[in-house]
């Protein structure tokens, strides 16, 4: 939504706007890699008029309304995992507390790592319907591992009500507490975390109607767009209220067997 119509393909390089953090963030990038992990995109370098290049990584990437074939199990399974992995890797990686990082939909409580924020579909790279890699680390900024999960859950499950799934996922049939299990299973949350993640998951949509209130109240055109197209806030309101009345399900379908 940000950057429509400033990213550029360039061969295998990718030109786009950078973040205001990139010379970290790309740095971290690199860490990633040096310590095995390759699902993400290399830094090419920064141009001196404010934008960044990266390596161009191959695969599809579905926008919404997201389409049946990445709304799979086999799919959710992958993202798990994918993301387990990007944890691992960046769990052993300082982060760099001179850098004021984003707080747009960061952790409220801090962290010990840097997450993703923002492993929504628009931002998973597939590769023969599994999850390879993910792009746009513009919103990375220190974290719980378990808030990474609660934002990737809204997505991915997704964490919305009825209505609100059918207009972003047409395709239908996705049960919400079942592919939360998946989640929590494929990237392997522990039983404390599984406790906790239904929390977090509506601490972090209330995160995530903050930012949208904000861009909103900046003006932006994108934002005020979006909100009118999908509902506006009633529908906010119905997404939170949903997950408030189900939270004990979801609880106690994590912790089954």
């Amino acid at each position: 939504m940000v950057n429509a119509g400033a990213v550029f393909r360039r061969g295998s390089v990718v030109d786009r706007p950078a973040p205001r953090t990139a010379p970290a963030l790309h740095a971290h990038l690199r860490a990633l890699r040096r310590h095995g992990f390759d699902g993400a995109p290399l830094p090419v370098g920064l141009t001196p008029d404010g934008r960044e290049r990266l390596t161009f990584v191959p695969g599809d990437v579905a926008l919404p309304p997201f389409p049946p074939w990445v709304l799979t199990e086999n799919a959710l399974v992958s993202v798990g995992r994918l993301l387990r992995r990007l944890h691992t890797v960046s769990a052993v990686l300082p982060v760099d507390t001179h850098i004021e990082w984003p707080r747009d939909l960061s952790d409220p409580e801090g962290g010990p790592m840097l997450c993703h924020n923002d492993v929504c579909p628009d931002n998973v790279v597939f590769r023969e319907g599994r999850a390879t890699a993910l792009i746009d680390f513009d919103l990375a900024a220190p974290g719980r591992p378990l808030w990474d999960v609660a934002m990737a859950a809204r997505y991915w499950v997704p964490m919305l009500d009825p209505e609100s799934t059918a207009v972003l996922y047409p395709g239908g049939g996705l049960h919400a507490p079942r592919r939360l299990r998946i989640l929590a299973d494929s990237y392997g949350l522990s039983a404390r975390e599984r406790a906790e993640l239904p929390g977090v998951v509506e601490q972090a949509t209330e995160v995530c109607r903050a930012f949208v209130a904000a861009r909103v109240a900046e003006g932006d055109p994108v934002y005020r767009r979006a909100l009118a197209e999908r509902g506006g806030w009633a529908r906010w309101e119905r997404i939170q209220t949903w997950l408030a009345t189900h939270h004990d399900t979801f609880t106690a379908v994590l912790a089954g067997p």
